[in-house]
């Protein structure tokens, strides 16, 4: 038998992989917070963040955001080891979600940048249950609610994005999720 020794879990999640120009192959934008998120380090608010404007440089803001740098710190080793994010720095972060039945807003404010996510027109909730793939790495239980209207904010000036049919985790783009877990 094989001990879950990795692990986190969240609460009021929101879930943002968007490029924006139609030529792109990866991803530019990476927004995944979790008003409260739940590791054997601690709870805190907390998530990832890539900003990548101009894909020929590197990242403006890449890495993980939390409110709580021993929970920032967890992530890379334990949950993204093997991954392109597993040495991703930690960086400090206020974090807010609000979420009801018709809209979810998540901003964070990190390394001198303040993204806004709106997501609506949410779809049902539909519960999820995705095994380890090559990304990502760790199983995925949950529960998801397809966003189909997404408006992204840096700053305060609207980023005109693309968001894929598939994001990262192997589901939509632009989920919200109001709780879930990833293990190894």
């Amino acid at each position: 038998m094989i001990n879950v020794t990795k692990w986190m879990n969240w609460e009021g999640g929101i879930d943002l992989v968007a490029v924006t120009a139609p030529n792109m192959q990866m991803p530019n934008l990476i927004v995944h917070l979790g008003r409260m998120v739940n590791t054997p380090a601690g709870n805190a608010a907390s998530g990832m963040i890539l900003w990548q404007p101009d894909p020929t440089a590197a990242p403006a803001v890449m890495g993980f955001v939390s409110t709580s740098k021993d929970v920032g710190a967890y992530f890379g080793p334990n949950i993204f080891a093997d991954t392109p994010f597993e040495h991703a720095p930690v960086l400090d972060a206020k974090i807010s979600i609000e979420i009801n039945e018709h809209t979810a807003v998540a901003k964070c404010s990190t390394s001198g940048y303040d993204f806004e996510v709106t997501m609506s027109n949410f779809s049902k909730p539909y519960l999820i249950n995705r095994p380890p793939a090559a990304m990502p790495p760790f199983y995925q239980q949950g529960v998801e609610i397809h966003a189909t209207d997404v408006v992204l904010k840096i700053n305060g000036e609207v980023i005109n994005i693309i968001i894929p049919s598939v994001g990262i985790t192997g589901g939509p783009a632009s989920v919200v999720s109001p709780n879930g877990v990833y293990a190894r």
